[in-house]
């Protein structure tokens, strides 16, 4: 069942997603930052995790879920480091997945030696 509620769940965030690409004129760049924001806010209002506790992957992979980890980490290092912690807790909790993301990108592009548009 679990991953029944992960794929439902993804999708529907997908579909969102689509429909505000196609229906409004926002540019993608502007929907990403929204959906980063959105995941920041309701982690915030501690809606996310129990969200996110139910679908699993289908809530924690898409950009909602990044602004939700973003959330918890710079909560977690305000409460042990202070002020400096609004700076730091970000870049402490995604780390990994972006460092991910830039190494599988770059073997990505070794394997299938990408080429610029014309």
């Amino acid at each position: 069942m679990d991953y029944i509620n992960a794929f439902w769940v993804g999708g529907l965030i997908c579909a969102l997603v689509q429909i505000l690409l196609d229906r409004t004129k926002l540019m993608p760049g502007r929907i990403m930052v929204l959906l980063v924001c959105t995941g920041a806010v309701l982690g915030a209002m501690q809606i996310y995790q129990p969200f996110q506790d139910f679908a699993g992957a289908g809530a924690s992979v898409p950009l909602a879920g990044f602004g939700n980890l973003l959330w918890k980490g710079v909560k977690e290092a305000v409460d042990k480091e202070g002020f400096i912690g609004i700076f730091l807790g970000g870049f402490k909790a995604s780390a990994v997945g972006i460092s991910a993301a830039l190494i599988f990108g770059y073997l990505a592009s070794l394997a299938f030696s990408p080429k610029m548009k014309k």
